[in-house]
């Protein structure tokens, strides 16, 4: 009885051994396929764009930035709005009472958002009109216009205003169904001449809607991965191009082009000094992408490499 007891004893060892060589051989002998995709996934993607020129601007905190298709360049933030030749030469300065959130450009008329207020300029600087203030606790953060319409996003109401070109409400988007879901002032809005889409940030998507106000599709998921929204509120600021989309993220500081499908095409910037919390506003035109970065007032365009 006492021989089985020791028998049993060694072999029980023996087995305990066993298994603690197997997990040190297992432990040593490679990363699994989940590891690989990991890794794969934090590989540094080099960037496909290089900053072409830089403008500093003096006059306040920069927010915004839109340009013509002519190469006109507007600026908008501390009560200032600045207009630029593609030399980057100032042809008028304004200065709005309140502070500039987001600039749009279509035809012949600049759109300038306020907190409460869409104010509407001549390509020279003389002002056309002013609409609003519109609901209580607005906190309207983007400005869109195509040829017919002019589109605002209220990221403290968390819903997208449609109007016609006479300041008359056309549409409205996030009233019914799931809705916007923003966490904080990052909410931006871009209009075709077919759809109208919009970040919504704090479900790490850009979603596609009817300019009637009917949500139609969405990409988009949380991550790191370069096709990912990564952080908190993101994308955090995007403009459309005629191959899909330019987006800027918060959290990770990163600019980036991304087809119509969402899929990831290239880094415009992903290596840099940017503020990580301080996502920069885009705008394309000409062959250029600019960038307005609050954290440091500059203006900085980028040229394929």
């Amino acid at each position: 009885m006492k021989m089985n007891k020791k028998l049993t004893s060694f072999f029980a060892q023996i087995i305990i051994l066993a298994f603690i060589g197997y997990m040190i051989y297992d432990a040593s002998s490679g990363p699994k396929k989940a590891d690989v995709a990991v890794n794969q996934t934090d590989t540094v993607i080099a960037n496909s764009w290089m900053i072409d020129t830089t403008y500093k601007v003096t006059l306040g905190e920069l927010n915004s930035v839109t340009v013509s298709p002519g190469g006109v360049i507007f600026i908008g933030g501390d009560t200032f709005i600045e207009s630029l030749d593609s030399s980057l030469q100032t042809l008028w300065t304004i200065n709005p009472e309140n502070k500039v959130t987001a600039l749009a450009v279509s035809g012949d008329t600049l759109y300038a958002s306020t907190q409460e207020t869409i104010l509407l300029f001549s390509k020279d600087g003389k002002q056309i009109s002013e609409w609003g203030p519109y609901e209580l606790e607005s906190i309207i953060t983007s400005v869109s216009a195509n040829s017919r319409l002019v589109a605002f996003a209220d990221a403290g109401n968390k819903r997208v205003y449609i109007l016609r070109k006479n300041g008359e409400l056309y549409a409205m988007a996030g009233m019914t169904g799931e809705g916007f879901v923003i966490p904080s002032p990052y909410f931006d809005v871009a209009l075709s001449e077919d759809h109208m889409y919009a970040a919504n940030t704090g479900n790490h998507r850009l979603e596609t809607w009817s300019l009637e106000g009917s949500y139609e599709s969405q990409f988009g998921e949380p991550g790191t991965a370069p096709g990912a929204f990564c952080g908190c509120c993101n994308p955090a600021h995007f403009t459309l191009v005629p191959d899909g989309f330019i987006i800027a993220e918060k959290g990770i500081n990163r600019i980036k082009v991304l087809d119509p499908t969402g899929a990831f095409v290239e880094f415009v910037s992903n290596d840099n000094n940017f503020v990580p919390s301080v996502p920069l506003d885009v705008a394309a035109a000409s062959s250029k992408i600019y960038a307005a970065n609050k954290a440091d007032s500059t203006l900085y365009i980028f040229s394929h490499k």
